[in-house]
Formats: C-alpha cells, sequence, structure tokens
C-alpha cells in the first residue's frame, strides 16, 4: 500500500474512517491497480465473505419510443413512425410474462423511453396485468427519470405518480437515468431529462414510501475522475438520509450506434476500477453490482475480487445494451450464472429482489 501510495487510504479504512473526494481521486489515479482491486475486495470480503448474489429476473421495454435526446442512447426513437420505433399492447407485454410460465422467475425488470402518446393508464394497467398472471412476481419498474416525465406529463406531483403506481403493483424502482450527476456533463449528453436533484428527490420519496431501489452511473465518456466520485458521493449522502438504495451498479458507456460513437468504450482495466472505488466510496450501500451485460460476462467474473458482490441476474430479452452494441448473451440460465461464478472462486446464491436467498446452487450445478 505504501509503495501505491494508498498507505492513508488503507489506514482510513481499517479505521473505518469515511474516503472524501481527494481520497477518491486517489484511488482513480493510483498506478497500481491491483492495490486498489485487494482494498476493494477487503470491504467486500468483510461484508459479504465469498458470497455472491444473482436473481431469476426478466427484462422488459414495452415501448422504445422517446422525448429525450440523450447521446449515448441506442436504443430510444424520437417518433413512433421512426424505424425500429415500437409499443408493445398490453397484451403482448403481458405474453412475455405467460410465456414464462414454467419458469421461477421472481422480478420484472421494466423500463422504457419516454413515450408522450400513452396515457397513465397504460403503465397501471401494465403493472395489474402482471400481478393478474403472477400475484408473486416483484415488479422493479421505471426509472425516476420516467417518475419524473410521467409527473410533467399527466400533470401530477412525483409522489402521485408513486402511490399510483405503488396502488397498481409496483415493487421497487430500478436505478437507471442517473447517468452522471455532474450538471456540466448532464448538459452535454441528456440535456433534456431530470437533473440530478429530482433523479434524487424521486429515490428520496420512494424510500419513504417503503420502496427499495438502486442507483447507477454512467461511466467512460466524457466525466472527469472527480466527477465520478462526486456522484458516488452524492448517492452515499443520499443513503445516509434515508437507507433505501439496495445496490450501486456502475454502467459501461458502449458507443455502437449513438451519438457518441467516436469515442471508445471504457477498458476492462478502468470498468474494474470504477467498481473497485465505487465499494471503497459507497460504504453504506450493501451491494456492488457488475451488470454482466454491459462489462461483458469475463471482466464481470474479475470483478467479483474487485469490490462486486452481484451480477445481477438471468436478464432475459435485454435490449437497451445490445442495440448500443453489447456483445453479450441475451440472457443467461441461473447454472451459467452459479457456474461462472464459481469458476471465479466464488459462492452462489440466487437472491430475490429483497436479497432474500431463494437457492443455494450447489457445486455440482
Amino acid at each position: 500500500m505504501k509503495a501505491a501510495g494508498l498507505a492513508d487510504i488503507d489506514e482510513k479504512l481499517r479505521a473505518e474512517e469515511r474516503l472524501t473526494l481527494d481520497d477518491g481521486v486517489a484511488l482513480f489515479n493510483a498506478p497500481d491497480l491491483l492495490a486498489v482491486g485487494w482494498l476493494a475486495n477487503r470491504e467486500r470480503e468483510k461484508r459479504h465473505g465469498a458470497r455472491t448474489y444473482f436473481n431469476y429476473n426478466l427484462r422488459l421495454e414495452p415501448t422504445n419510443v422517446c422525448v429525450a435526446s440523450c447521446l449515448f442512447c441506442s436504443f430510444a426513437r424520437l417518433q413512433p413512425s421512426d424505424a425500429a420505433a415500437y409499443t408493445m399492447s398490453l397484451e403482448q407485454a403481458w405474453d412475455k410474462l405467460r410465456k414464462r410460465a414454467s419458469q421461477p422467475l421472481t422480478e420484472l425488470h421494466i423500463v422504457n423511453g419516454l413515450n408522450p402518446d400513452l396515457p397513465f393508464d397504460y403503465y397501471k394497467d401494465l403493472l395489474r396485468g402482471f400481478k393478474r398472471i403472477r400475484p408473486e412476481i416483484h415488479l422493479k419498474c421505471f426509472t425516476a427519470v420516467e417518475i419524473a416525465f410521467f409527473a410533467d406529463l399527466y400533470k401530477m406531483t412525483d409522489e402521485q405518480v408513486l402511490r399510483e403506481l405503488i396502488d397498481a403493483g409496483l415493487d421497487s424502482l430500478p436505478g437507471g437515468g442517473a447517468e452522471i450527476f455532474a450538471e456540466r456533463v448532464r448538459r452535454k449528453i441528456c440535456h433534456d431529462k431530470c437533473d440530478a436533484d429530482r433523479y434524487l428527490s424521486i429515490h428520496r420519496i420512494a424510500h419513504r414510501l417503503g420502496l427499495r431501489t438502486n442507483v447507477t452511473m454512467l461511466y467512460g465518456h466524457i466525466e472527469t475522475m472527480e466527477e465520478r466520485v462526486d456522484h458516488m458521493m452524492r448517492a452515499r449522502a443520499l443513503q445516509d438520509e434515508t437507507g433505501g438504495f439496495q445496490a450501486f451498479i456502475p454502467l459501461a458507456f458502449h458507443p455502437d450506434n449513438n451519438q457518441m460513437r467516436k469515442l471508445p468504450a471504457p477498458s476492462a482495466a478502468d470498468t474494474l476500477r470504477v467498481h473497485a472505488v465505487a465499494r471503497l466510496m459507497c460504504d453504506n450501500i450493501p451491494h456492488i453490482k457488475a451488470f454482466w451485460i454491459a462489462t461483458g460476462v469475463d471482466v464481470a467474473q474479475t470483478a467479483l475480487w474487485f469490490g462486486v458482490d452481484d451480477l445481477d441476474g438471468t436478464v432475459q430479452e435485454e435490449k437497451i445494451y445490445h442495440m448500443a452494441g453489447s456483445p453479450t448473451p441475451e440472457g443467461m440460465t441461473t447454472a451459467q450464472l452459479s457456474r461462472l461464478v464459481r469458476a471465479a472462486g466464488r459462492e452462489p446464491l440466487e437472491r430475490d429482489t429483497l436479497y432474500n436467498i431463494v437457492n443455494v446452487h450447489a457445486a455440482t450445478c
């Protein structure tokens, strides 16, 4: 640690002192990536030992019509008439779950484009229909950006939107839409959707209403190291206040098929470092997740020794990252996830959305 220039940070962590902005930047600038990973792994094992979590989930994006023009997005279509634009009927969306009646799914994860042509009843009926088909399914649906869009479009408050969706069956919020909280970056890459303060406010309201949520960070584009650390610290501050975040999820920028295609994708080394620094900075958020569709499977495995304790899940039918050029499989089985966790030297545990263990996968998986 001394040779890596991280002795002071090591001492702080041993004393359970909170890291500062300068500490986070030092971790990003430290030349010894393995030293940073070692520190993050120590914190990971202090919390979780070798345990690594994933769930049996289905990912749905019922519409990709979207009024926002985020430069990094390869999924959205601005007009319903655009090539590759789509909006599922309620029956089409419900059929995605009906066709998986034999699968022991525990979670349905739904995100969408910001479609101005759908009534609010579409989203409430969508949730009610899924609960009719499968009452026990956990509905993790609609980012804070979507909640803000609904409130503005339908002339409601953010809290009214959340309460009506909870009444319709909403169980938790995903963490998407956070991007980078720094206003400088948001003005350039996603100027026409809700700002960081409103994103965090919506999560604050959700936590007060009893919902658990996640928080993401899009990295590897035009943000600085200071802006990454500031993002982590703002998530940490809200967690101090509410305790409602379950996981921090770094999301790698993918350049294919979008307006930022001239930028390179983040390297494997950068991805490992981001996850490690997230574990060290977000000391009060229980889980650090490597979304294997964004990182790639091999890097996600390695990240299990760089602070990560969660691999998301089976993630069937994901479109957003695959439309941005992700070469990963379009879903994995729990047996495949278990094998890759064990191959990395960790212990696979299948969880539900709230981290209750539903299956301990034996070594023969």
